[in-house]
């Protein structure tokens, strides 16, 4: 395979910025162009709702990938502010929203996740937000402080975050939640009910199993929401935090196949072998899981583009890592490296004080492997745990449970 001329990169988050990076670092000396829609730096998300949510961190210190001289030092064409209006396959072009399009040789797609939005009444109303940019960060941490009220909707991850967040800052919170427990499909019950626990201890207004039926509007602004069952609860603003789901626009107008997200092979090559995807919006065919996962995370944006690089430059890589997250509210930290299936979230084990919120827990399948781990205020562990997510064989569940056994033994 000719080595490409140009490359071109659409999206402006960590996985764009860090294909741009991937590729100089492995010696391509041909032309990067990174297309990036907003007008800041590529940066990376979870800060915005972690630390620079909480007003712990500046932005550019805990977010922006790279600074500005950077790009000129690896000359790398940044576009900041524009946006990718098309692909042409056979023309090998790029449309954009200024500007002549863009010739490439190969292209990856970094386009990311949009939040999903309520199919409720007063939806699009002033004061209710959603957190996927700077800006949103700024508006919503601008809502917290003493005497203030706020309603989240949905207790995924981005949703509980925000509720620490503003809980910090004495924030009154309360959190709408239509499952039985925060976080069910993803941790299952019994570690479900550890986050329960937690946010509740600390203040929150946690409703669960509640449906929404409307956000209250007055002079067109969010003042507050409507439960099914009548209830009104007021706010002076709503924060939805329902998910989101993969922006693959750009790639079902320009005929790549598509399923719940960009369907790419082991090293993230689409169904045109000149097009790569990665992070939130490639769904994988994991070499290693044995299945196709798409994960929404920030390891799977940092670690893809070294692969997707590696590939489009001619190389036989392929993506195997694990998908791994983490999170931060109030006094717990948590790390989760592996991929439970939801049949797996009925079994699990743990090692250590869960009530003390101190301890490590395992997901197993229904042949006694380890899908998942996660350990909870338990530091420096998980590269000496992930041998036993990686090799895929069965363990005792009292062997993981047990303390004494060390890890290096299972």
């Amino acid at each position: 395979m000719a080595a490409p001329e140009h490359v071109v990169i659409i999206g402006g988050g960590l996985a764009g910025a860090k294909t741009a990076e991937s590729l100089r670092e492995q010696g391509f000396t041909g032309a990067v162009s990174l297309v990036a829609g907003e007008k800041h730096l590529p940066y990376e998300r979870p800060p915005l709702s972690k630390g620079y949510l909480a007003g712990e961190a500046s932005f550019n210190e805990s977010a922006v990938v790279h600074q500005a001289d950077w790009y000129h030092d690896h000359d790398i064409d940044l576009r900041l502010h524009t946006r990718a209006t098309g692909i042409d396959r056979a023309a090998h072009e790029v449309g954009l929203d200024q500007g002549e399009p863009l010739r490439y040789d190969k292209l990856v797609l970094a386009t990311g996740s949009l939040p999903r939005t309520l199919p409720v009444p007063g939806a699009d109303a002033e004061g209710v937000h959603t957190l996927r940019t700077r800006e949103d960060s700024d508006h919503i941490r601008h809502l917290f402080g003493p005497g203030r009220r706020l309603v989240v909707i949905g207790a995924g991850w981005i949703g509980l975050e925000v509720a620490a967040a503003a809980r910090g800052a004495e924030t009154d919170v309360t959190v709408i939640e239509a499952a039985e427990l925060p976080l069910l499909r993803v941790l299952g019950p019994q570690m479900a009910t550890v986050f329960a626990d937690l946010h509740r201890e600390h203040g929150v207004d946690l409703r669960l199993g509640t449906g929404l039926a409307a956000i209250t509007v007055r002079d067109g602004r969010a003042v507050g929401v409507e439960l099914e069952d009548g209830e009104r609860i007021d706010a002076d603003a709503v924060v939805v935090g329902i998910g989101v789901t993969p922006d693959v626009a750009l790639a079902e107008a320009a005929g790549l196949e598509t399923d719940n997200g960009v369907l790419v092979d082991a090293s993230l090559r689409t169904s045109d072998p000149d097009i790569y995807a990665v992070g939130d919006i490639a769904n994988h065919d994991h070499p290693v899981l044995g299945r196709r996962i798409r994960v929404e995370h920030w390891a799977t944006a940092l670690n893809q583009p070294r692969t997707a690089a590696a590939a489009l430059l001619g190389g036989s890589d392929t993506f195997t890592e694990l998908p791994y997250f983490f999170t931060d509210q109030y006094d717990l930290g948590m790390e989760y490296l592996g991929h439970a299936t939801s049949e797996s979230t009925a079994q699990v084990v743990t090692r250590g004080d869960v009530a003390g919120r101190e301890f490590v827990a395992f997901w197993l399948d229904g042949q006694g492997r380890v899908e998942a781990v996660m350990p909870v205020n338990t530091w420096d562990v998980l590269d000496r745990i992930k041998p036993v997510v990686t090799r895929r064989r069965a363990i005792a569940p009292e062997r993981l449970a047990d303390p004494a056994i060390p890890w290096e033994e299972l």
